[in-house]
């Protein structure tokens, strides 16, 4: 076979993290072990059943046979809209402040093309998730990791940022609830980032992916609630986690409007616009009833509860999470990360994902997601703990 040399931007892209994990626990499976997978971040649950029904009667649309508009239909655009307005209060235009996206994960990697050069920095939470950097590369750009840890509450500190590499940032990535540590952002810290914005001359990007799971009672912000947001960033938002779509594949940025015109200019080139009977559901998911949200919420919660009270009950100190379907977990003394999960895997037959994957400060936690039966998170629990010494 010829072989032909790849790009330098496509020699620049870094491993990808999720696909090695699952290129390696493929073999348990393939051997017939009885696996528990809590290193997934792959929703569990069905669609709810009338976005099911709004795709199947949109199927049969001839109109949705031919191609999308570029930019997606009127109709979820005002969808999106008015679920912005009804869930968080916020005022946006249709046209000029929304882009209809491919999933979140297509929309976090476009942003760094179309704002970064060589020589340009991004801001990226160390933890982080991973596909930030992608882009990153993609754009020929740098990163700068923002350690997230436990004493700051998950969230960066503005200050510790070298001058050197203000003078240099283009853009930031945020992400709360966040995956992983599953740390929350309160109002004031997005107060604070905004006047960060605004003096650095850096562009936000909050990503929003698991907006409505926020627990105890206590609704996730939206950075975009947030005065003055709009001016320096955009949210963006996914279906794959609030309404069970992650195959589905459909997702929204919004906010500043020359940076959703960057994003849409863009996906003019790369894209026609998405299969118009997922926009008629998508738009049915966000107009229709709330209540399969709430019902969600719920099952996450009452996940979280009986997983941490099974770690905590044999002594495994645990921070209960706030938001996401994700709980950070410090290894016990005498493992990395790395060892941990391999010894979770081979000893216990227990998935969970390395907290190094993530970044430098991910070093010392294992991500566990609470994507399964709550039966089968206890069993997990009991496993692992089976494995270790807490005395």
């Amino acid at each position: 076979m010829k072989r032909f040399q790849y790009s330098d931007t496509l020699l620049r892209l870094p491993e990808q993290f999720f696909a090695k994990l699952v290129d390696k626990i493929q073999p348990y499976y393939e051997a017939g072990y009885d696996m528990i997978n809590l290193g997934q971040g792959n929703p569990d649950q069905p669609a709810p059943d009338h976005v099911v029904e709004a795709l199947q009667k949109a199927s049969e649309n001839p109109l949705y046979h031919k191609y999308a508009p570029f930019r997606g239909y009127p109709f979820l655009k005002q969808a999106i809209v008015d679920y912005y307005k009804r869930e968080y209060d916020v005022d946006l235009d249709p046209e000029k402040e929304v882009a209809v996206l491919f999933g979140a994960k297509t929309g976090l990697v476009e942003v760094s093309q179309c704002l970064l050069n060589p020589g340009d920095f991004a801001l990226v939470p160390d933890p982080g998730y991973p596909d930030y950097e992608s882009g990153i590369a993609l754009a020929g750009a740098e990163s700068y990791k923002m350690p997230l840890n436990r004493e700051n509450a998950y969230r960066p500190v503005y200050s510790d940022i070298p001058e050197d590499v203000l003078r240099k940032a283009k853009l930031m990535f945020l992400n709360y609830p966040n995956n992983p540590t599953a740390g929350i952002a309160t109002p004031e810290f997005f107060t604070e980032t905004i006047d960060f914005a605004n003096e650095h001359n850096v562009c936000v990007v909050h990503d929003f992916a698991y907006g409505t799971i926020g627990f105890d009672g206590k609704k996730p912000h939206s950075f975009l609630q947030t005065k003055g947001a709009k001016e320096v960033g955009i949210e963006v938002y996914t279906l794959s986690k609030t309404f069970n779509m992650a195959g589905w594949r459909i997702g929204f940025a919004l906010g500043n409007a020359e940076v959703i015109e960057a994003i849409n200019l863009l996906q003019d080139h790369y894209y026609c616009s998405i299969y118009g009977g997922i926009q008629e559901a998508a738009a049915a998911a966000l107009n229709g009833p709330q209540q399969c949200v709430t019902d969600l919420v719920a099952l996450y919660e009452d996940r979280r509860d009986a997983f941490i009270s099974k770690l905590n009950e044999h002594g495994w100190e645990v921070e209960s999470p706030k938001g996401s379907f994700f709980a950070w977990i410090p290894v016990p003394d005498g493992y990395t990360s790395e060892s941990f999960t391999e010894m979770l895997l081979e000893e216990a037959h227990v998935i969970v994902a390395p907290g190094n994957g993530f970044g430098e400060n991910g070093e010392g936690y294992v991500r566990v997601g609470l994507l399964c039966d709550k039966e089968r998170l206890i069993e997990g629990a009991e496993r692992m703990v089976a494995q270790i010494d807490l005395s």
